[in-house]
């Protein structure tokens, strides 16, 4: 081994006969992915039983032997934080967090340290193989810094890349209880309208015909005083997707400093409580792991604070 340089030997199977060596090795390498492995066999760093490659569409005659020189991953630019963290899921692949309300995702202008990836740079010191080269987890999805819940977090490039297409695909099953201001007279629905940066204020999203499609189909789980628990499935997972959808049928979430007013029969119990988010909470996630292929589904508690005020509101 060279120093800032891994040797993987892949052993490829004869039954690639006919594939082209990108393919091949990503079937003999199941961390990497497919155009990782491209841009190293393209740069020099595979040798096989024929000696150095530099084509990733070379078609195999056989099996054999390669070695892949992996330069080790570059350091993120971010700095890892002792940031406690609940865990529901994790393995050499992926992680499954269970995010409290307050929490920012990535680092951005305003919330450049104190991040969910700060912390999860310092819990995964050594086991983040890199995203694209670099040693950092890969944020496949987001929850807004106020919603709780659950999300997952890529730790290889293979499980970024295999998370990536299921969320592009829709499959992921992505649910969410919300609490909504309003008398909810119907048992449910679907809302499907386009959401994009607002033309009049671009710190909101809005519906705007160009923008992307948006389907969000809710249930009525429980009437509440001058509001209403509803379980929301996301179809897309757009920016604000649940807190606009709802807002616009006249049901914003209750506590949304964003989208929502407060009801007058609300003010004083949110007051007393100290509720002061969107009450939000990514309860359900289920997807297909993106190397074993095996199905999982996780499901998260409602947070105290939202117990507390169903609890107000159930009274």
């Amino acid at each position: 081994m060279n120093r800032g340089v891994s040797t993987i030997v892949a052993q490829v199977a004869d039954t690639a006969k006919g594939w082209r060596l990108d393919r091949a090795l990503a079937d003999a390498v199941p961390t990497m992915s497919r155009e990782r492995l491209k841009a190293l066999i393209s740069t020099g760093q595979v040798t096989g039983p024929d000696g150095l490659i530099r084509d990733p569409s070379k078609k195999l005659a056989g099996g054999g032997t390669y070695h892949v020189l992996v330069p080790d991953p570059t350091p993120a630019h971010n700095v890892p934080q002792d940031i406690p963290l609940v865990i529901a899921y994790e393995d050499e692949h992926l992680i499954v967090i269970d995010k409290p309300a307050g929490l920012v995702v990535h680092p951005a202008a305003g919330n450049l340290d104190g991040t969910l990836v700060n912390a999860l740079l310092h819990h995964c010191q050594g086991s983040l193989s890199g995203i694209g080269g670099v040693a950092r987890p890969g944020i496949v999805h987001r929850i807004d810094k106020d919603t709780s819940g659950l999300l997952v977090v890529a730790k290889t490039d293979r499980a970024h890349e295999g998370l990536a297409r299921q969320f592009k695909a829709h499959s992921v099953d992505r649910r969410y209880q919300a609490i909504v201001s309003g008398r909810v007279l119907i048992g449910g629905g679907s809302i499907d309208a386009p959401l994009a940066r607002s033309p009049h204020n671009r710190k909101k999203v809005a519906i705007v015909a160009s923008g992307k499609r948006a389907v969000t189909h809710w249930t009525l789980t429980k009437v509440l005083k001058d509001a209403a628990l509803v379980e929301c499935r996301l179809e897309t997972g757009r920016t604000h997707q649940v807190r606009v959808h709802m807002a616009s049928i006249g049901h914003p979430l209750v506590g949304d400093p964003v989208y929502g007013k407060v009801r007058p029969s609300h003010r004083q119990m949110l007051e007393t409580i100290g509720f002061r988010r969107q009450a939000l909470h990514a309860a359900r996630l289920g997807f297909i792991h993106p190397i074993q292929s095996n199905a999982l589904s996780f499901d998260s508690e409602m947070p105290d604070d939202m117990q507390e005020l169903f609890k107000q509101l159930n009274g």
